[in-house]
């Protein structure tokens, strides 16, 4: 551009210099021709040339144009594409801050949740200790009611000598302690002694067991005390009505032994499988309560057989556990026994199947003892002998009639007793 501004000033100013020479220096017309033409030449060429570097300039501006307009166009698509590459950033960004939105929503939600969950866990760890201090708090109660209770059992016990484990002094017989040898007698041997009761007795034989209710064929040792003793005008007796003393029984036939008895409260037993010597003799109205038994046993060498018999062999074995009729106890042998002699006994003995005991050594037989033969082919019965048991009956139930027209009058006379009082 600058180029082309000198050029027309030098076309301006060569004409005023050819006056200004003319004007001094004479031209010639061929000269001048020539300079003209030169001059248009020149002009030509300067024009030429003007219009090259014209075109050349209006080339290199289109050129630098187009060079700016792709610059331009570059700079605009680098801007569209850092536009772009901004919108995406943009974009991302706003996708990453939402995303860590969202992120920190979810932590925030997570640890809402954590706090909901350590509240609920909390809370579930405070009901926890409440519930177990409740426990512990119901188990005190429980213990301190069970120690009252086991308190108030135990006073209950110690009031109540019959549970109590002590034994009371007032029950301490003195003379227990005494061995009975003063003064000594010849042949007497000493008694045992004790100072309370010989309650520990049975630890003196460690290895036997206690007979605690059963029967130990073994052998065994029985720490219940012997119970209630009756008074001398109500000792055990018993009496055979039949078969009578001496009596001849056909063999093979069934008969019904008939045992009379009195001052023993029969039909009372208990289970000897359990109770056996179990529990003290008691008394009902001053009289033993019990039961009877009874026992046939065969004699080997006949009724005047000396040896004696063994225990544990029996012809027909019976406990009489119905109340007695009219002062009479029976027992059926309904098949009867093989021909030979025999001897029948009772067992009377109280409701835990150990025998009477009666105040006084020196007493009448407790029980009765007859002895009668079974043949084959005899006759039913001697006609002396069904006399002897009808007298031996008629006697028991006068006797009988007798005791109970006493009592009714000592009744009578404890109740104007009574009265008087």
């Amino acid at each position: 551009m600058k180029f082309s501004t000198s050029l027309s000033t030098l076309l301006i100013l060569l004409p005023l210099a050819s006056s200004v020479l003319g004007a001094t220096i004479p031209i010639r017309a061929s000269d001048l021709a020539r300079r003209q033409d030169d001059g248009d030449n020149n002009n030509q060429d300067e024009q030429a040339a003007l219009e090259e570097q014209a075109a050349l300039d209006e080339q290199a501006a289109a050129d630098e144009q187009a060079a700016a307009d792709e610059q331009n166009a570059d700079e605009q698509n680098a801007d569209e594409q850092n536009a772009d590459e901004q919108a995406a950033a943009d974009e991302q960004n706003a996708d990453e801050q939402a995303a860590d939105e969202q992120a920190a929503d979810e932590q925030a939600a997570d640890e809402q949740a954590a706090d909901e969950q350590n509240a609920d866990e909390q809370n579930a760890d405070e009901q926890n200790a409440d519930e177990q201090a409740a426990d512990e708090q119901a188990a005190d109660e429980q213990a301190a009611d069970e120690e009252q209770a086991a308190a108030d059992e135990q006073a209950a016990e110690d009031e109540d000598p019959q549970v109590s484990l002590t034994l009371d002094p007032a029950v301490i017989a003195p003379g227990f302690a005494q061995d009975g040898q003063d003064p000594p007698v010849d042949g007497q041997v000493a008694s045992l002694t004790s100072t309370n009761n010989f309650i520990n007795f049975c630890l003196t034989e460690p290895d036997l067991p206690l007979t605690n209710g059963e029967q130990i064929v073994t052998g065994s040792c029985n720490p219940a005390p012997i119970g209630i003793i009756p008074a001398v005008e109500n000792m055990t007796s018993a009496k055979f009505v039949n078969p009578p003393n001496g009596a001849t029984l056909p063999a093979e036939t069934a008969f019904t032994i008939e045992l009379a008895i009195e001052n023993l409260i029969t039909g009372n037993f208990v289970n000897a499988q359990q109770n056996y010597f179990a529990a003290p003799q008691q008394l009902q109205d001053g009289v033993i309560l019990g039961h009877s038994h009874v026992v046939v046993e065969l004699l080997d060498d006949g009724l005047e057989q000396t040896t004696p018999t063994d225990p544990q062999v029996f012809a027909f074995f019976k406990g009489l556990n119905a109340p007695a009729e009219g002062g009479i106890l029976t027992a059926d042998v309904e098949e009867g026994l093989p021909a030979g002699d025999y001897r029948l006994c009772s067992i009377n003995t109280s409701s835990n199947h150990q025998p009477v005991i009666v105040p006084v050594a020196q007493h009448g037989a407790l029980d009765d003892c007859v002895y009668f033969t079974l043949e084959d082919g005899a006759a039913a019965d001697d006609a002396a002998a069904d006399d002897a048991a009808a007298d031996d009956a008629a006697a028991d139930d006068a006797a009988a009639d007798d005791a109970a027209a006493d009592e009714e009058q000592a009744a009578a006379d404890e109740q104007n007793n009574d009265n008087n009082n």
